[in-house]
């Protein structure tokens, strides 16, 4: 069970905000896209040969950053435990998206599962369980972002250094890269195989 109801929370979001990055609670678009840069900072330069999932799409931003950038993967999958989400990122992507709760789901395999922001609301035993199953998924990497620090939030996932190198050796990863220090309180995480 998550922290929160999720889906109350996101479609009190998208009625507030709209379709926008506070609509998917981030603080703002200039803090998605430094977000957005750091994921792509592990991944390939050049994505036309590989396939990639969006764990926890929200409106499919990530897919346009990345066509913005002219960096768009051979396929794009998006999933989203939310309808109303899935419904808007199709329509603005025209993509492959799926309605999945990736906590208790096998994921279609890819080269590389991506993750921005969609764990920050689950519990611990929930972010190991959508850890497992990206990383599963992948075929060469699962890169995500995570609140980052000690912090007893009652909404709020936060995970510290140590926690993600417990979880990275129970999985098995063969390489954990880290990015930290370009937002306060924000870590982003690449568990490659």
């Amino acid at each position: 069970m998550p922290r929160i109801d999720s889906e109350a929370f996101y479609k009190n979001a998208i009625k507030k905000h709209g379709i926008t990055p506070a609509g998917v609670c981030w603080l703002s678009y200039a803090h998605q896209q430094i977000r957005f840069e750091t994921i792509c900072e592990l991944l390939p330069d050049n994505l036309e040969t590989f396939t990639l999932t969006d764990a926890g799409c929200g409106f499919g931003d990530f897919y346009l950053y990345l066509q913005n950038a002219a960096n768009k993967p051979k396929q794009y999958i998006g999933i989203d435990s939310i309808d109303a989400m899935c419904t808007i990122a199709k329509q603005r992507t025209s993509q492959d998206i799926f309605s999945q709760d990736i906590t208790n789901s096998e994921l279609p395999v890819s080269d590389y599962v991506i993750c921005s922001g969609a764990m920050n609301v689950l519990t611990p035993f929930e972010t190991i369980q959508f850890m497992q199953n990206c990383f599963k998924a992948s075929k060469k990497a699962f890169i995500f972002n995570i609140l980052y620090g000690e912090n007893n939030s009652a909404t709020y996932n936060y995970l510290t250094q140590e926690s993600l190198q417990k979880i990275a050796s129970e999985l098995s990863v063969a390489d954990m890269r880290l990015r930290e220090g370009y937002l306060d309180g924000d870590i982003t995480v690449g568990f490659f195989k």
